[in-house]
């Protein structure tokens, strides 16, 4: 789990910069580059609902088998062009749109996968494992696809990305979850029950063959007749029960699109929590916008803004791997507070001081997210139930992946209507209450709510030859 979670998240930090050298070396047009890297983002936000039904039915192992051979293949494909010299954009839009949908189908995914293999126990220390190397990798990722590229060409590093990700792909899909063990089980139980009914009804079907010759005799003549008309009826037929299978498909999907909102609304903590790291999102792409022109033009230049950088993601590294060191007893408290503490950065930004000062906000900030990121997925498998799992993650994807692309999109305009400290004070207080104020629902207080009864029957298993009943 650990080492396919490692080349995934290494593969995919390695996709930006890789993308933007290449597309530079086609084209000077900022336009285009920003079309390349949105053509990643747009699939993936319209299929995430999808991809989290998808998730919860199928075995997640699977899924993530799929999803990361897929990415791996459109990688491949940009390698193999770009070696050939081909730098021909709509290729790499198209390519990249391409393994944005992987995303969505994988993604939900992951959740379920680590809940299928970790015990509960363990779990907490697993997704913080998982969070150190997702952030290693995202520091380490754009000095690798940067030295790739100068020493050898865009092309190279896209084809090791496509490596890196086959490799997920075989580890990930190799592992052997409890779902799976019980679907093996659950098979080999009804291949017993046939065996056993098989032989159970051997003398009836002989006592039955014994009149066949007679009855077969004097009904003949009848029975192809009926059979004709069936048959014609069955043509007529056809067409509609096509169409009426496709309607049930499309009624099944809004069923669990239904079925997993429901498991959401169900907990009001998931939905103030969900916003609460929506406006967080909101708020850091307001600060990535803002906080470099400023630093670069007031503060010393491109080398102050890296230190600053590079803090945060000190900070989040510490962060993630104190996050199960910590005697923790309310973590959606702890969460929300870490969340909370961007505030810090965004009130360093609203007074600019000396560069050590936003640097020591800037690590602040990033280590609540790394102690946020490892709890947040423990709290979320634990409460809500597996079978629900990929979609309710699917939508909290959704908002915060939205989030802060708008946040980038609205920063320069926005500052140009009110100034960069008055933007920056509003987006800290913003940031703040939004985050604390889900504080005040937490899933150790909340009453707990009875189950609906179509989800009870939906779990229990059915005796051979038993139909569920409609909902």
């Amino acid at each position: 789990m650990l080492i396919g979670r490692c080349l995934s998240a290494l593969a995919t930090a390695l996709i930006p910069t890789t993308l933007t050298l290449a597309v530079l070396r086609a084209t000077d047009d900022g336009g285009a580059l920003g079309i390349v890297l949105a053509s990643e983002l747009v699939p993936m936000l319209l299929l995430l609902p999808v991809g989290g039904v998808l998730a919860d039915r199928l075995r997640p192992e699977r899924v993530a088998l799929f999803a990361d051979l897929v990415r791996g293949l459109s990688q491949a494909a940009i390698a193999v062009e770009l070696l050939l010299g081909l730098y021909r954009l709509v290729d790499l839009a198209l390519l990249s749109a391409l393994a944005g949908a992987a995303i969505a189908f994988g993604s939900p995914a992951v959740p379920r996968l680590v809940v299928a293999v970790v015990p509960g126990p363990a779990r907490l220390r697993m997704n913080a494992r998982i969070g150190v190397v997702t952030s290693l990798s995202s520091v380490a990722a754009p000095a690798i696809a940067g030295t790739v590229t100068v020493a050898a060409g865009p092309g190279w590093a896209a084809g090791l990305t496509a490596v890196l990700f086959a490799g997920s792909a075989l580890t990930l899909g190799g592992i052997r979850t409890s779902i799976a063990r019980r679907a093996e089980g659950f098979q080999d139980a009804e291949q017993g029950a046939g065996v056993q009914g098989a032989e159970d009804g051997a003398g009836v079907r002989g006592a039955e063959d014994d009149g066949a010759g007679v009855r077969g005799a004097e009904q003949g003549a009848g029975v192809r007749g009926a059979e004709g008309g069936v048959a014609g009826r069955r043509v007529e037929g056809s067409g509609v029960e096509r169409e009426a299978e496709g309607r049930g498909t499309f009624s099944a999907f809004g069923r669990d699109l239904r079925r997993g909102w429901r498991e959401i609304r169900q907990r009001p903590w998931f939905l103030a929590c969900v916003f609460g790291h929506g406006v967080w999102h909101f708020v850091a792409g307001l600060f990535l916008t803002l906080a470099p022109v400023t630093v670069v033009q007031d503060l010393g230049g491109e080398t102050n803004w890296m230190v600053i950088v590079q803090s945060g993601t000190v900070g989040m590294v510490l962060g993630v791997f104190a996050a199960p060191r910590l005697p923790i007893r309310r973590p959606l408290a702890v969460m929300q507070v870490g969340a909370a503490a961007y505030l810090l950065p965004m009130a360093a930004l609203a007074v600019p001081g000396p560069v050590a000062v936003l640097a020591v906000a800037y690590f602040a900030a990033m280590f609540g997210l790394g102690v946020l990121i490892p709890l947040w997925e423990t709290v979320v498998a634990e409460e809500i139930p597996e079978r629900a799992l990929g979609r309710v993650r699917s939508f909290d994807t959704l908002i915060s992946f939205a989030s802060r692309p708008f946040g980038l999109a609205v920063a320069a305009p926005l500052a140009g209507l009110t100034g960069v400290t008055a933007l920056a004070v509003v987006g800290g207080v913003l940031v703040a209450a939004a985050n604390l104020a889900a504080i005040a629902w937490s899933p150790t207080t909340a009453e707990p709510r009875a189950r609906p009864r179509d989800d009870v029957d939906e779990q229990r298993p059915l005796r051979r030859g038993q139909r569920r009943p409609s909902v």
